[in-house]
């Protein structure tokens, strides 16, 4: 439900933004030099915002002006506010050519290891489009966060979001050569042995990969846990462990010799990794550039099973 601005408590943007600026630079002289206005005007604006406030934003103490704990409050709240007005504004312009700026949060190994590699193809034929990058490793609010878009991996809900399924997982047991050979691992019982390299967000892999070996993980097994997969996959390098990761991050080190894939079965996730945004963006020129290239590369390299 979307409730309606009481426009009393809406002061004029030009009190706003001298307000603003003279709270960041601490100075009515540097916020007029900034705003291009003469020092009795922006102090004129700053009155007139804490009349209509009814409280002191700032105390004037000499020539300085030092914000009060209401200032304070109400310019970390603004400068926020006013930055998502100018980036609102900035992408309703863009509607007339088609082109923006899109905020994306992506999974950062994900990022780094297939879709950045893919992206001179999109900025070949969107040269007009922005992408500025965030890393997200969970479901987050889109609102709050002031982001566009986002690569997501799990399950295909998000409350008042448009999903697109991009591709599935699988899993696959790797290790370094130096410790397989160490630990003599030849069979899947002999992963035992080992230490489990664990991704902070899929704490179940190993014991969904046990269950699928018709094994039971042994009691108190060492587990080293890490945020992100590219941890994963320098520690599994150095040798510290086992590690069970996705097939298609692990090509580079599979081709390079420093890891090598383990005997048994992979594991296919119940998840997948999903183009998200809110349903209300759909239309956002940048977005829709993006998600059209980004489905269009997904049916070009992993075309539907027959």
């Amino acid at each position: 439900m979307i409730v309606p601005a009481n426009r009393r408590l809406l002061p004029p943007i030009a009190s706003l933004v001298a307000f603003e600026a003279a709270a960041r630079h601490g100075s009515l002289t540097a916020a007029a030099r900034e705003l291009s206005l003469s020092q009795g005007a922006v102090s004129r604006q700053v009155k007139d915002l804490e009349q209509r406030l009814g409280v002191e934003l700032f105390a004037r103490v000499r020539q300085r002006v030092v914000l009060t704990e209401a200032g304070r409050f109400y310019a970390e709240s603004l400068r926020d506010t006013l930055s998502r007005f100018a980036a609102a504004t900035a992408q309703t312009i863009a509607f007339k050519g088609g082109g923006g700026t899109l905020d994306l949060a992506i999974l950062p190994t994900f990022g780094t290891r297939w879709l950045i590699p893919r992206l001179p193809d999109f900025f070949a034929r969107h040269r007009d489009v922005t992408i500025r990058f965030a890393t997200r490793l969970r479901p987050f609010d889109f609102a709050r966060e002031g982001l566009d878009a986002a690569i997501h991996f799990g399950d295909a809900h998000w409350p008042g979001a448009d999903l697109h399924r991009l591709m599935g997982e699988v899993l696959v047991p790797v290790a370094s050569p130096a410790l397989a050979a160490e630990l003599d691992i030849t069979g899947a019982g002999d992963v035992a042995r080992a230490t489990l390299l664990v991704q902070a967000t899929r704490p179940r892999a190993w014991d969904d990969w046990y269950a699928a070996e018709d094994l039971t993980p042994p009691p108190g097994q060492p587990r080293l846990s890490f945020e992100q997969f590219a941890m994963v996959l320098q520690a599994a390098v150095a040798g510290l462990g086992v590690a069970l990761v996705p097939k298609l991050l692990v090509a580079e080190e599979l081709s390079r010799g420093e890891l090598t894939v383990l005997f048994g079965r992979s594991v296919t996730t119940a998840q997948g990794y999903f183009l998200v945004y809110p349903s209300a963006k759909r239309a956002l020129p940048a977005l829709a550039a993006f998600r059209d290239w980004l489905l269009g590369v997904i049916a070009r390299e992993l075309p539907p099973a027959r």
